[in-house]
Parts: C-alpha cells; structure tokens; sequence
C-alpha cells in the first residue's frame, strides 16, 4: 500500500512539473488545496491508465517499439496523457492537454521526473 502511495505521490509531483513548464498542459483551481487535490486525482487517474491500459497497448505497438529503438514509447506515453486529460474532463476536473505535441513533451517530462521521483523516494510496501 505505501508503494501505491509513494507512486500516486511521484505522479502528482510530474505532473505538477509539466503543468508548471508547459502553458498548453493546464491545471485550474480556486485555491491551492483544490488544485492539489485535483492533481492528486489525476495522478490516480494516470497511474490507472499506466497499469490497466498502457500495457495492452504496447504489447499491440510491439513492432514499432522494435522498429523505432523504443522511441515509439514516446507516443505511447503521450496517447496515455491524452487519456488521462480526455476522462479528466469526463470527470469534470480541471486538468487539459491541449495538442499531440504538448502530450509528447509533457509525457517526457513526466517520465523523467517520475522516474527521478522514484529513485529518491522510498520504495516499500
């Protein structure tokens, strides 16, 4: 369980990264404590994503990861982003990706900052 939480944690903290160096990547709240709350909502959300879809995904795209080195993993990452700000919206929480491009880079950043996230934090259930 403190796993799950130090990963939902590490989401949140990449996602509040992306959203603080992108403008198309937005995040709005009335107050801090709501746009916390929404971010860690959406990390829930991206993080559910990440393990119920992402998978079946790249197991479908197999090919093209073999193809492109792996570098299709950037698209993959940016699809599951879109994602995420598509049933975001459909839950009525104010997290927007607008554009594939802005998905591309943000899902960079967010995997370099997650994966940072996750060296430093502890990691134990």
């Amino acid at each position: 369980m403190m796993n799950f939480v130090v990963k939902t944690i590490a989401n949140a903290g990449a996602l509040a990264v992306a959203v603080w160096l992108l403008d198309q990547i937005t995040l709005t709240g009335d107050s801090t404590g709501k746009k916390v709350g929404t971010l860690l909502l959406v990390a829930l959300i991206f993080g559910l994503v990440n393990f119920l879809v992402k998978p079946i995904v790249k197991l479908l795209s197999l090919p093209l990861l073999i193809l492109t080195l792996g570098l299709f993993t950037l698209i993959v990452n940016a699809l599951m982003l879109l994602l995420t700000s598509w049933l975001a919206d459909k839950l009525d929480l104010s997290f927007h990706v607008e554009g594939f491009w802005t998905a591309v880079l943000g899902g960079l950043i967010i995997s370099i900052v997650s994966w940072a996230l996750n060296v430093v934090l502890p990691d134990r259930d």
